[in-house]
C-alpha cells in the first residue's frame, strides 16, 4: 500500500460517519508543516497570513507553537473581529477604505492597541482621520514597500502590482508623512516577494521554465535583499523605534530570515500545503486540508460522478487554478467537463472501484479559500477525527 492509499484509508475510516462534501484538515501533517516552517525560519518568529487558514482554532492551534506569534489579516472587518476575540496582534496586510470600521478602530483602546493597518499613500491617512467619527485613538501604522524586480530602467517588471513605494527615499517620505500627521505612528515595515515566494519553480514537464524562474528568483532575492536593507535605514532615521519588519512568505521564509534587517516572517499557506505549492525547490510540506465529494452516478465503465467540486482557486484563470482530485490515486477530469458547479465526472481506471456513496478526496489550488466553501472542518489524528470546528463561514463571517 502505497503512503497515499494509506492517507485515504484513514481518511475514509475517519469520517465514515459522515456524509460528504466535507473537509478535513490533518493534524499529524499540519503540525509537521507548522514544524519545518519554524525550522526553515531559524529562530525569527513567523506571523500567520489567516487569509491561508480562514479558521479560527487552527489560528489559535499554530499561535500557541512556540516560534509563531501575532496574525497577518486580509481586511479590516476581520481584524477588529480578531482583536474582539482575543487575538491581541493583528497586522491588516492591506489597506482598507472601510470607514465604519476605521471609526470602530479609532474610539477603542483595546482595538487600536491591536490592530495594525498598512499604508502607502498620503490619501490612506486622510480617508481615516475623515473616519474617526469623534475617535481620537492613535493608529498604528505599516509602511508596505513594493518588492517587484524592475529590470530594464524600470520597462520591465516582474512582481505583484502592489504599493506604489519601491525606493528607500520613497518610504522615508511616507514616514515622515505619518510622523507629521497628529493620531498616527509607525510602527513596522511590510515587504511581500509574492514573486519568489508565491511561483514554484519546478514545473513538471517544464524545464525550461523553470530554470527562468529560479534565475530570475535568484536575481529578485538579491536585488531585494539589498533594497529592503536600505529601506529600513532610512524608514529608521525617521522612525528609530520600529517594531518590526515584516518580509517573506511560504516560499521563501528561509531565504527572508537570512536577511539581517527583518525582523520576522509572514506565512500561511505551508501549514495546509496546497497544490500550488507542490512545485517547489525550496521545500516540501505534506497536504493537510482536503476535501472529499461523494460518488452519487456511475456513467460507464472508467468513469464516476462527484456531487459539486467546482471550486477554483483566485488568480488568473487556468489549469493550476482548479482543485485536483487525489484520493484515489489515478483520478482525472474530463476536459468536455472539468470539475462542474454541481457535479463533476472523473474519468480512470480507480473508478471502477468506487461505489454509490463513496467519497473521492481533492486538494484545493490554494489554501484558505477552501474555507469559503464549508462551514466546518473536521480535523484528524490519525484515522479519528478528534473534534469538529467552524470556519470564519461556519462562524457566519465572509469578510472578503
Amino acid at each position: 500500500m502505497t503512503a497515499r492509499a494509506a492517507d485515504r484509508a484513514r481518511y475514509d475510516r475517519a469520517t465514515a460517519h459522515l456524509d460528504a462534501p466535507l473537509a478535513i484538515v490533518d493534524l499529524d501533517a499540519f503540525d509537521a508543516n507548522a514544524d519545518d516552517m519554524l525550522r526553515r525560519a531559524g529562530g525569527k518568529p513567523i506571523r500567520v497570513a489567516s487569509k491561508s487558514v480562514r479558521c479560527r482554532a487552527l489560528l489559535e492551534r499554530v499561535l500557541a507553537k512556540d516560534g509563531f506569534a501575532g496574525v497577518m489579516s486580509f481586511t479590516l472587518a476581520e481584524s477588529l473581529w480578531l482583536a474582539r476575540s482575543g487575538f491581541d496582534d493583528v497586522l491588516l496586510a492591506y489597506p482598507s477604505a472601510d470607514r465604519a470600521r476605521f471609526a470602530e478602530l479609532t474610539s477603542d483602546p483595546k482595538l487600536a492597541a491591536a490592530v495594525t493597518v498598512m499604508i502607502d499613500d498620503p490619501a490612506q491617512l486622510r480617508l481615516i482621520d475623515e473616519s474617526r467619527a469623534g475617535g481620537r485613538e492613535v493608529v498604528r501604522v505599516c509602511l508596505e514597500l513594493d518588492t517587484s524586480l524592475r529590470l530594464f530602467g524600470g520597462r520591465m517588471r516582474v512582481g505583484a502590482r502592489r504599493s506604489p513605494l519601491h525606493s528607500p527615499s520613497q518610504v522615508a517620505d511616507m514616514a515622515r508623512a505619518v510622523a507629521r500627521r497628529p493620531g498616527f505612528e509607525v510602527v513596522g515595515i511590510m515587504a511581500y516577494e509574492g514573486h519568489v515566494a508565491g511561483v514554484g519553480d519546478s514545473v513538471p514537464g517544464r524545464p525550461l521554465r523553470s530554470r527562468a524562474v529560479r534565475l530570475m528568483q535568484a536575481a529578485a532575492r538579491r536585488e531585494l535583499a539589498e533594497r529592503r536593507a536600505a529601506v529600513v535605514q532610512a524608514v529608521r532615521a525617521v522612525v528609530p523605534e520600529l517594531a518590526f519588519v515584516n518580509g517573506g512568505g511560504t516560499g521563501s521564509v528561509q531565504f527572508t530570515a537570512a536577511e539581517q534587517c527583518v525582523t520576522e516572517i509572514g506565512a500561511g499557506s505551508g501549514l495546509y500545503v496546497p497544490r500550488l505549492f507542490d512545485n517547489y525547490t525550496s521545500f516540501s510540506g505534506r497536504p493537510a486540508a482536503l476535501f472529499a465529494q461523494p460518488v452519487v452516478r456511475r456513467p460507464g465503465v472508467g468513469v464516476v460522478t462527484v456531487l459539486g467540486g467546482g471550486y477554483p482557486a483566485s488568480g488568473v484563470a487556468g489549469t493550476d487554478r482548479l482543485p485536483v482530485p487525489y484520493l484515489p490515486e489515478g483520478l482525472r477530469y474530463d476536459p468536455q467537463e472539468g470539475p462542474g458547479e454541481v457535479q463533476t465526472p472523473l474519468l480512470g481506471s480507480p473508478a471502477d472501484d468506487l461505489l454509490i456513496g463513496d467519497k473521492v478526496w481533492f486538494r484545493h489550488a490554494k489554501a484558505g479559500e477552501l474555507c469559503e466553501r464549508f462551514d466546518a472542518l473536521h480535523l484528524v489524528r490519525g484515522d479519528t477525527v478528534t473534534e469538529t470546528v467552524p470556519t470564519y463561514r461556519g462562524e457566519g463571517h465572509t469578510f472578503l
